[in-house]
C-alpha cells in the first residue's frame, strides 16, 4: 500500500463517541481512521469506562479524551467547545452509542415501560441529533461525514432486541432527515448496519450466542463479520469513495439482510 493511500485521512479530525473497550465497533473505526492519519478525540462515561477507554485512546495518540454523557446537553456543549478550542474544525463524527434497560430487552415488547422507552430513544437515537447539531458549525464546507451504528433489528423483528429495535429504527430515520438538513453544508450522514459482533453492548442481549450461531448458518456467505469489517466500511464512507453517499444505511452483515428467513 502506498503512503498516499495509507495516509488518506492525514490532517483530518475525528470525534469518536461510544468506545467501551477494544472490541467496540467504535474502536475498530477509530483504528481505521488513525491508520489513515487522522487525529482523534474520544469521550467516556464514568470512571469504569475511563479505565478502559483512556489506554486505548492513548495508544493512538488521541488529542482529546474527555468525559461526556451524551444524554446531558451541558456535557455535549463542553465537549464540542473543547474540540473547537483544540482543532477549530471537525471532519468526522462517529456515533456508536446505544442503551436500553435490561428489563426492557427481556420478555415481551408490549411490557416496555414508558421510562425505559424514553431512555432507549434518548440515548440511542436523539444523541445522534444532539451531537450532529453541535458538530455542524465545525464541519460546514469540509465534505465532512457523520456515521452511526445500527442493526437489522431496526427493520425486522429480532427476538430479545425489543425496544432497542425501535430505537434503531428511529436512529435510521434520523440519519435520513439529518442528511437532508446538512447536505447543503456538504456534510454526509450515514448509518452502518452491522451483523452481530461480540461487543460489550451485545452482552446485554439474551441468547446472543445463539443469535451469533444462527447468523453464521443462515447468511449467504456462511460467516460472521468482525469489528474490523465495520471499521473498513466506515473508512470507505469517510474517504473519497463515500463522497456522494448520504442518508443511507449500509449493510456489512455477510448478506443477512437479503434473506427472508
Amino acid at each position: 500500500m502506498s503512503n498516499s493511500i495509507s495516509k488518506i485521512f492525514e490532517g483530518k479530525k475525528a470525534l469518536i463517541l461510544g468506545v467501551a473497550n477494544e472490541r467496540s465497533l467504535a474502536w475498530a473505526v477509530a483504528r481505521t481512521l488513525h491508520e489513515g492519519g487522522a487525529k482523534l478525540a474520544f469521550n467516556y462515561l464514568g470512571d469504569s469506562l475511563e479505565r478502559r477507554v483512556r489506554p486505548l485512546a492513548e495508544s493512538v495518540q488521541a488529542d482529546l479524551i474527555e468525559p461526556c454523557n451524551v444524554s446531558e446537553d451541558s456535557q455535549l456543549d463542553d465537549l464540542f467547545a473543547k474540540i473547537q478550542a483544540k482543532w477549530g474544525h471537525l471532519d468526522y463524527l462517529i456515533h456508536s452509542v446505544a442503551f436500553a434497560n435490561r428489563e426492557d430487552l427481556d420478555g415481551r415488547f408490549v411490557n416496555t415501560s414508558r421510562e425505559g422507552f424514553r431512555v432507549a430513544l434518548d440515548i440511542s437515537a436523539y444523541s445522534l441529533i444532539a451531537a450532529a447539531k453541535r458538530a455542524e458549525p465545525l464541519m460546514e464546507g469540509r465534505e465532512a461525514a457523520v456515521i452511526t451504528m445500527s442493526y437489522y433489528g431496526a427493520e425486522k423483528v429480532v427476538p430479545n432486541y425489543n425496544v432497542m429495535g425501535v430505537a434503531k429504527a428511529a436512529l435510521e430515520a434520523s440519519v435520513r432527515y439529518l442528511a437532508y438538513d446538512m447536505g447543503t453544508k456538504k456534510i454526509r450522514v450515514n448509518a452502518i448496519s452491522a451483523g452481530p459482533v461480540k461487543t460489550l453492548a451485545a452482552a446485554g442481549i439474551r441468547d446472543f450466542r445463539t443469535m451469533l450461531a444462527k447468523a453464521e448458518e443462515k447468511t449467504p456467505l456462511h460467516e460472521n463479520i468482525s469489528a474490523e469489517d465495520v471499521g473498513a466500511l466506515a473508512g470507505f464512507l469517510c474517504g473519497p469513495g463515500g463522497k456522494h453517499i448520504t442518508g443511507s444505511t449500509m449493510y456489512v452483515d455477510s448478506g443477512a439482510h437479503i434473506m427472508g428467513s
